[in-house]
């Protein structure tokens, strides 16, 4: 009989962290947090965003005492791991910071609890290296923000226990997320390697004057990008033929960028201190109306999809 998950204790309790808790604590999961280091408090920020959902129909406003009851911030970690079943580790992404922070969990954790990693990129195998019982030690990488976006990834290390990943599997499933089984720890995991190819051919589009970078959004938004929640890669290969797939790489592949060094012309825009949505110039100018609508109109739309989608 696989574990069953009843309490979850959380390690970092910023933006990440919170919005995990509150995707857990509105299942109705009690949630145990460390405090954070500098005292910051992130139940406005939860607060918050149960107040738009319930703007948008997707939460009651009447639960909303309840949700954030479920979440308990302690000072001292034996507290928070006391009776976990599982542990999520949200802290910042330095690497010998996690491998001690897994190693301290080891030793004082009970032999069942499953620890976790929400690493985005950084080997698992690397993070678990100082522990005994690498067994039970693996990633479950959450997309931002965690309470709006289904897919948790599931990355496997050579020593984690099959049953450690099938007992998370079936804890996000009834949760309502959408887990994926990684079955190799490679750097980026599934999602972010994908993710990345994508803004590599983007970047270079606008590095090369092919267009701009509003011009490759634009195409992105209103073409396939608007078939993808429904018609990925490879169903799409399969729907057009694996014959004509093969047709089209056999010509297009050679004209797409390759390179396994970042863009010379994102490395100016990053010397030059166009940072993007942080100084209000990156690929495009930015105004704080223009900062503010982008953020606004993402959140929205993923409450409006998650909700159609229930």
């Amino acid at each position: 009989m696989r574990k069953k998950i009843q309490q979850v204790s959380i390690f970092g309790f910023g933006l990440m962290g919170a919005g995990i808790a509150q995707a857990l604590a509105t299942k109705g999961i009690p949630v145990r947090v460390l405090r954070n280091p500098d005292n910051s408090d992130s139940f406005p920020i939860i607060r918050r965003n149960l107040e738009i959902m319930a703007e948008e129909g997707a939460f009651d406003p009447n639960e909303m005492d309840n949700v954030l009851n479920r979440i308990t911030v302690y000072d001292d970690m034996e507290t928070v791991v006391q009776e976990a079943d599982l542990i999520i580790e949200c802290i910042p992404e330095d690497m010998a910071m996690k491998q001690h922070l897994f190693a301290q969990l080891d030793e004082i954790c009970k032999p069942d609890t499953i620890l976790a990693s929400n690493t985005s990129v950084m080997s698992i195998t690397q993070i678990a290296s100082k522990a005994k019982n690498k067994n039970r030690i693996v990633g479950t990488h959450f997309w931002n923000p965690p309470y709006l976006i289904p897919l948790v990834e599931i990355v496997r290390t050579e020593f984690t226990d099959e049953e450690v990943v099938d007992t998370l599997f079936d804890f996000f499933t009834d949760m309502g997320k959408k887990p994926v089984k990684v079955a190799k720890d490679v750097p980026g995991f599934l999602a972010n390697r994908l993710q990345h190819a994508l803004w590599r051919e983007a970047i270079s589009i606008v590095e090369h004057g092919i267009a701009d970078a509003a011009a490759v959004d634009e195409a992105i938004k209103y073409s396939f990008g608007m078939r993808l929640p429904v018609l990925s890669p490879m169903e799409n290969a399969d729907m057009v033929g694996t014959d004509l797939t093969l047709s089209i790489h056999n010509y297009i592949l050679q004209h797409i960028e390759s390179s396994t060094e970042p863009s010379p012309l994102l490395v100016a825009k990053v010397e030059a201190g166009d940072l993007g949505f942080k100084t209000g110039k990156g690929f495009q100018e930015w105004s704080k109306e223009d900062i503010a609508a982008s953020r606004e109109r993402l959140i929205k739309y993923l409450i409006r999809v998650t909700k159609d989608n229930r």
